[in-house]
């Protein structure tokens, strides 16, 4: 009992979250959409192990399809698209993203069309077919294999393209915690299979593992870690639907007339906790928004909802500079980056200017000066 009431928790849990992150303009970016989908995996995993204890299957013969989905299979694949989508876009596009779906569909779709037959009725496989589909369940054990021992270990390579430290520790400990809980489940799942041993108990501590991953993804990744950086902001979504208007998230949008007269009062109560600017470090630390040599504070603002001159208005309060310089810093931060970095040995320092956003070598040398007090050359001396 206690351990059926754990695993609904854990289920009820990544739901919620899962949720969150994806109808919440807090967590809003595509690598948290992957980490919701990831969570909801997870939990229909866990839901149907629960279904397999209480005995629902065999009440219910078709609820059966919902285990014939193999979703554990997805497990690796929403791990490693969180990850990627928090890379540059240039190596994440290099990536075959679609075969990653190939084992959860081969797999899938065998498990289906057995379940056809067991279950339903609707055909009987013919036993000239048997062989036929013992080799294809050959297959997706190996296929199981490959996803779930190999695209983990592709994943610590990808992880290499982060660029916050802080952020790299938090993804590689989710994706070692999830590698040795898929490694586990695969382990005794084989074991079982083929020395035909009672592996219920094993399993068991398996499932416990995987609560884990909820509960330390809701403490760490969201509210210790902050993927969206505002603690009071995920508060008061959790308690008030996301009462913007409280005064703790101090939120205050006026129109381009009346931005230009904002009382000094307005001035004094935006802050760093202020949702869109939340948003817009997200925008900048995610998806490297500052590498379009085109963005101006008309873009930002359409990404943001909110009018240019407002845009301008968090940015003077909350950093006392503009625009122009905010969006400068990251790009000086992502060229020192560069220079830190042996993947870009072979780059020239204004290459690594133009890649970051800058539009000539003028603008991008003033603003690596005026950051860090050094020219790129005297920096790159320096830093060796």
């Amino acid at each position: 009992m206690i351990y059926t009431t754990l695993l609904n928790i854990a289920i009820f849990q990544g739901v919620v979250l899962g949720l969150i992150i994806l109808k919440s303009s807090i967590f809003n970016s595509n690598s948290n959409k992957y980490l919701a989908f990831l969570l909801f995996a997870l939990s229909i995993v866990l839901l149907n192990y629960v279904f397999e204890i209480e005995g629902v299957f065999t009440s219910y013969p078709l609820m059966l399809f919902i285990d014939a989905i193999d979703w554990v299979f997805l497990l690796p694949v929403f791990t490693f698209l969180f990850i990627i989508n928090r890379i540059d876009d240039a190596v994440k596009n290099r990536q075959k993203i679609y075969l990653c779906y190939i084992p959860f569909v081969f797999a899938s779709t065998l498990n289906i069309t057995i379940q056809l037959d067991h279950v339903t009725g609707i055909y009987k496989i013919p036993e000239s077919y048997m062989f036929l589909i013992t080799i294809l369940q050959l297959i997706q054990i190996l296929l199981a294999v490959i996803i779930i021992l190999f695209l983990p270990l592709y994943s610590y390579f990808m992880i290499r393209h982060l660029k916050d430290p802080q952020e790299k520790k938090w993804v590689i400990t989710l994706l070692t915690i999830m590698y040795l809980i898929l490694f586990v489940w695969l382990t005794t799942y084989l074991i079982g299979l083929f020395f035909q041993l009672d592996i219920s108990s094993t399993m068991s501590g398996v499932a416990i593992l995987a609560t884990l991953i909820m509960h330390w993804t809701a403490y760490i990744g969201i509210y210790k870690y902050r993927l969206a950086k505002n603690k009071d902001a995920i508060y008061n979504f959790l308690n008030t639907n996301l009462a913007v208007s409280s005064p703790s998230l101090q939120i205050i949008e006026k129109s381009p007339t009346e931005e230009n007269n904002t009382p000094e009062e307005y001035r004094e109560s935006i802050t760093a906790e202020n949702l869109y600017f939340q948003k817009l470090e997200l925008l900048c630390k995610e998806q490297h928004i500052y590498t379009d040599s085109t963005l101006n504070r008309e873009k930002v603002a359409e990404k943001l909802g909110i009018s240019a001159g407002y845009v301008s208005q968090i940015i003077n309060t909350i950093t006392e500079d503009n625009f122009a310089n905010y969006i400068n810093q990251y790009r000086v931060e992502a060229v020192k980056e560069m220079i830190s970095n042996s993947e870009y040995e072979n780059y020239n320092l204004l290459a690594m200017g133009l890649e970051s956003g800058f539009t000539s070598k003028t603008t991008f040398y003033k603003a690596f000066k005026k950051v860090t007090g050094q020219t790129p050359n005297e920096y790159k001396n320096t830093s060796k």
